[in-house]
């Protein structure tokens, strides 16, 4: 559905197009960093046009690159456009997981065609998001977390970190407590090597240990085990940020199983008063289904009064 957003792109001769320089698009890499810093507290919806304008002008000045160097620099610049769009277009609608996979495989090919495994790890990464999150396919998201391991081992130990709590995340689906387990602990170690000059280094926080473990147990079924990791991890995240709406609507389904009426309450509301500032897409969903699994309690105030804050949330 993103597909069809109007570029803007600006006309250039053919030779006009030619003379541009790698200046030209580290020019564009830069804003597309930009961009992508406000990600996680700005509606994805409001980053999407500007995101589209980019990538249609690295397509466009590729067409015409001659240099090599130019176009490395534009390929580089395209993974990250690319990778911006697809986490953009898929956290805006989670339903478009064919469009946004798109985005990720052309962030893969432009990667590659410079060499530059970080990158491609990332695409592989969110890639991996959607079969997680998106398809519901716990076996294709646990390939493609393996996959963006390989890929991004001796390139980045952040994302080969991310890698293995999402490979964690994905055994804990399949109800393999061990698997995820060793997959949480290899992910520690690869964290507690990062050097400051990883190219991913701005993608870790020290609470995405604490969310994906949360995220593990709630699967496992161990909810106490949930809860007291992520009650820890909110505690320490307070930013206003689309992670820290995951955490809390997690914390909140993870006391709704305790049957901790007040205390899951209390998580969600948290959770909205995010939600509604960034309009984050994994927040939403994890609040919705905070809210069905409410419906036992329909009956008190409390639980009426936030059913209706998620309907207004939905609605807005």
């Amino acid at each position: 559905m993103f597909r069809n957003v109007d570029l803007h792109v600006p006309l250039r001769t053919g030779a006009r197009a030619r003379r541009l320089t790698a200046a030209t698009a580290t020019d564009i890499r830069e804003q597309v960093r930009r961009l992508d810093e406000q990600y996680d507290r700005v509606p994805s919806t409001a980053l999407i046009p500007d995101a589209g304008q980019h990538l249609g002008q690295i397509s466009f000045l590729g067409a015409h690159a001659r240099r090599s160097y130019v176009r490395r620099e534009l390929h580089a610049a395209e993974a990250e456009a690319a990778t911006l769009m697809g986490q953009l277009v898929w956290d805006a609608s989670r339903r478009d997981h064919d469009t946004a996979v798109a985005y990720f495989d052309q962030a893969v090919h432009a990667a590659q065609e410079r060499g530059d495994k970080a990158a491609e790890g990332l695409a592989l990464l969110r890639k991996s998001f959607v079969a997680l999150y998106g398809w519901r396919d716990p076996k294709a998201g646990l390939g493609l977390t393996k996959q963006t391991a390989s890929t991004a081992v001796g390139a980045s130990q952040v994302l080969t970190g991310l890698a293995m709590l999402h490979t964690a995340e994905a055994h804990a689906m399949l109800g393999d407590r061990r698997d995820c387990e060793q997959a949480l602990q290899a992910a520690g170690a690869q964290f507690g090597r990062i050097q400051p000059g990883d190219p991913a280094i701005d993608l870790f926080s020290p609470s995405q240990p604490g969310r994906l473990a949360g995220s593990c147990y709630l699967f496992l079924h161990d909810a106490k085990g949930a809860a007291d990791i992520l009650e820890e991890t909110a505690q320490a995240l307070q930013d206003q940020s689309k992670s820290q709406a995951v955490i809390l609507g997690n914390l909140a389904l993870a006391y709704i199983r305790l049957g901790a009426l007040d205390a899951a309450v209390a998580r969600l509301n948290l959770a909205i008063d995010v939600t509604e500032r960034n309009r984050g897409g994994g927040g939403m969903t994890i609040i919705c289904s905070a809210g069905r699994q409410l419906r036992r309690w329909r009956d008190r105030p409390e639980v009426q009064d936030v059913s209706d804050r998620i309907m207004a949330l939905m609605a807005a």
